[in-house]
């Protein structure tokens, strides 16, 4: 009789487990994948062998990013990977693991037909490569803005959105999205919406492609009048553009906020259809262009950051203080009116660094970290530093100096970086965004978030930086570090 409660109780715990899994399934709703074995492979392994096939190509394209610069959005196209995957495949020349947190993704209604935009009420997107979260302020735009609601139709049957998701999977790793397929609608309206969502963590995706089944020449034409649209920010006339981009709306929100924020929109690369696996009588055209802008100063208030044509004063204060120093007449000796010199932006306390190349070539890179005294005065005496007490570089001559090219950065005030493991660390440092200065004991160094050009994993970046500091490589990993971050303005001259 025991034995038999026993059972009895087992198989009750049992029932009790299995309904409580059931119903944690059942909490989650989610939006299965309904393209892939279409526009892309359904078999998970076939996918990471497809992108990799597909990235492994896209190295071979020459894209640099402007520097010091923080990556704000992209346009990727959303075909069928045979025809576009190629050109989607070039985010993975400017995206890295863990770079962003949150995804804005933008993509244009192709099935449905509806005014303003569709935003999912699932908790997860769910793709071949697993799931991914909504972000939580998904469910804001649903519930502040009545420009936003949910369409289960669109939902479940439009593809712009799915397609450009595994890339940004296999790229990024770790994110949440907030999904929107757009309608008819004011694109300023859904820029101003989406505004105030943007941080250094959060990217903007449009998910577009370009002119539609034009024969090869003429798409060619098409596209590459398209493309310097998007360029050159002129959003009347691609409004006014007939068979331009399918998710023209998409693509102009972006327009829209990079010409409110100075984003500097470049093109990472461009095919058609007919340039992959269609005919050429009738092609598709594809382009993923990178929006790039300052990066958030975090610690400091908006009011306190300098403008482009104080930046310049400070590059021309660095040139002619080191051609006093040499004995020789800058070119650019007239460098400003004393009032813009001695305008109080300038006059504030902050950390300075001055960089010097040759060719694109470190000369020279000393800095103070530490809000110890004005930025002019930082300035004047980081430039003297960096050309000739840069214990790395012999001084810098009269010979090279003309050929020497001349960087600035304003730092934030460094704060305390709090993590729990080596794991925990590599999450929350920034990719392009974070300065990182480490410390134990009497060991320290600094990167500038410019490093993260070279070293663009954080585990690299990380174990260079040790290395600089005189630690073992693999410090990070093995022992507790003082972490500290900031941000950086960055200048340079112009040419």
């Amino acid at each position: 009789m025991k034995l038999k409660t026993k059972f009895i109780i087992l198989c009750a715990t049992l029932f009790l487990t299995s309904f409580s899994i059931a119903s944690v399934c059942l909490a989650e709703n989610i939006r299965k994948p309904a393209y892939a074995g279409t526009f892309y492979p359904a078999d998970k392994s076939e996918i990471w062998q497809t992108i990799e096939i597909l990235t492994s190509k896209a190295k071979e394209t020459r894209f640099t990013a402007p520097s010091g610069k923080s990556l704000k959005a992209l346009i990727l196209p959303h075909a069928g990977y045979i025809y576009s995957g190629l050109t989607a495949s070039h985010a993975s020349l400017v995206l890295s693991e863990n770079q962003f947190s949150k995804i804005i993704l933008l993509g244009p209604d192709h099935r449905i037909g509806f005014a303003g935009c569709a935003i999912s009420d699932s908790d997860i997107y769910e793709t071949p490569l697993g799931p991914v979260r909504l972000h939580k302020d998904a469910a804001k735009l649903r519930i502040r803005n009545e420009l936003f609601h949910p369409i289960p139709v669109s939902d479940k049957n439009e593809h712009s959105l799915e397609v450009v998701l595994p890339f940004l999977q296999t790229y990024l790793k770790q994110f949440e999205i907030i999904p929107i397929v757009v309608g008819s609608g004011n694109y300023n309206r859904i820029a101003e919406a989406i505004d105030p969502l943007l941080d250094d963590r959060t990217l903007l995706v449009a998910s577009s492609d370009l002119s539609h089944y034009l024969s090869y020449d003429a798409a060619t034409d098409r596209d590459k009048e398209t493309i310097n649209m998007i360029l050159n920010l002129e959003k009347e006339k691609l409004i006014k553009r007939d068979n331009s981009a399918c998710g023209k709306t998409p693509v102009l929100t972006i327009m829209s906020l990079a010409g409110k924020y100075g984003w500097k929109p470049l093109l990472i690369h461009y095919s058609n259809s007919g340039d992959t696996a269609g005919e050429r009588s009738r092609v598709v055209g594809y382009a993923s262009i990178a929006f790039y802008g300052e990066p958030s100063m975090e610690n400091e208030n908006i009011s306190n950051r300098l403008n482009e044509k104080q930046g310049q004063i400070l590059l021309k204060l660095a040139r002619k203080t080191i051609s006093e120093e040499l004995g020789i007449k800058s070119k650019q000796e007239q460098i400003s009116p004393a009032s813009d010199i001695e305008e109080k932006s300038l006059q504030r306390r902050c950390g300075t660094f001055v960089t010097l190349k040759i060719r694109n070539q470190l000369r020279g890179c000393i800095g103070n970290l530490d809000a110890s005294g004005p930025i002019i005065e930082g300035v004047k005496r980081n430039a003297i530093n960096a050309a000739f007490n840069d214990f790395r570089f012999s001084p810098l001559t009269a010979k090279e100096f003309d050929k020497v090219e001349i960087e600035i950065s304003i730092l934030s005030e460094p704060k305390p970086l709090e993590y729990k493991d080596s794991n925990d660390l590599i999450k929350k440092l920034r990719p392009n965004v974070d300065g990182v200065i480490i410390r134990k004991g009497h060991a320290s160094a600094t990167f500038l978030p410019q490093v993260w050009e070279q070293l663009k994993r954080p585990e690299d970046f990380l174990s260079h930086l040790c290395a600089k500091a005189g630690l073992p490589s693999d410090s990070w990993k093995n022992s507790k570090l003082e972490i500290l971050t900031y941000n950086v303005q960055y200048f340079e001259e112009e040419k």
